[in-house]
């Protein structure tokens, strides 16, 4: 299935923990995570990715009260002083809660609001967006030797599953965005066969989120240590806007903007051919 090509958003990751798998305990401080959120918007980023709990692989869970005591601050203070939409990055009902009592605009669930209350909890609120993503297992035991029959049909009906989900509790369609879950529970053949053929989920009628930034599988083709996974992650991103992509989440918000520029000059003329 063609997908018409739509200008893509840049969600800027700001994780406020000690032990994220590329910048763990860089933005612990309200002050810093402040500085890197300001310096990501000035930089051309569209969206804000709040995360208080680890989901790398072999992440252990935090408690409630601790990734309030993490994201609600720097929350707070990037809605007062920056004008920037806000994502928060959680799978906790809670959290969810407070983040949007606190003015967050979009839940980012890497269970897909499957925990206690999630789904309730984001339908309620009838101006909030909510990311559903796929993972095979839980961030703990994930790459313990991943496996699917079909990977990109297995994924794609999890996710046509997770939307009716959302529609039958009042979710409004334009309120979904979908994301296939990068290095969540997929070996590198998956992640390679899932990118190759993500015009399928692009084609499913809803924004699909990208996040491939530093992750493994960029490491595991060039042999790259995670600081040195730019280019390779830069690469995926531009792949993925040609197959209709409509947000890419990144650590490295200025040399993404640029890639996406270049793109855009040459995909926009689509637009152009075809109106």
């Amino acid at each position: 299935m063609s997908t018409q090509y739509q200008s893509p958003q840049i969600m800027a990751v700001l994780n406020i923990t000690p032990d994220s798998f590329s910048d763990g305990g860089h933005f612990i401080s309200v002050d810093a995570a402040f500085a890197q959120a300001r310096k990501m918007v000035a930089e051309g980023a569209d969206i804000i990715d709040i995360g208080g709990e680890s989901t790398r692989p072999n992440a252990k869970p935090v408690s409630i009260q601790e990734e309030l005591d993490r994201v609600i601050p720097i929350l707070e203070k990037i809605r007062a002083e920056l004008p920037i939409t806000i994502s928060v990055d959680t799978s906790k009902a809670e959290v969810m809660q407070a983040a949007i009592e606190a003015g967050a605009n979009i839940i980012n669930d890497v269970n897909a609001l499957r925990g206690e209350n999630c789904l309730k909890t984001v339908a309620a609120h009838s101006d909030i967006k909510v990311c559903l993503m796929h993972m095979q297992g839980n961030p703990t035991t994930m790459q313990q030797h991943p496996h699917y029959k079909d990977v990109v049909e297995e994924i794609k009906t999890f996710l046509l599953n997770r939307i009716q989900a959302c529609l039958e509790q009042g979710i409004a369609h334009s309120r979904i965005i979908i994301d296939v879950g990068f290095g969540f529970g997929k070996t590198l053949e998956h992640n390679l066969q899932i990118m190759n053929q993500l015009q399928i989920f692009t084609g499913l009628g809803y924004p699909v989120l990208i996040g491939v930034s530093r992750k493994s599988m960029i490491g595991q083709v060039l042999g790259k240590e995670t600081h040195e996974r730019l280019y390779g992650g830069l690469a995926l991103a531009v792949l993925a806007v040609q197959k209709g992509a409509t947000i890419i989440r990144t650590h490295d918000v200025a040399p993404l903007v640029d890639a996406l520029k270049m793109a855009h000059a040459v995909l926009e003329l689509d637009n152009h051919s075809n109106s």
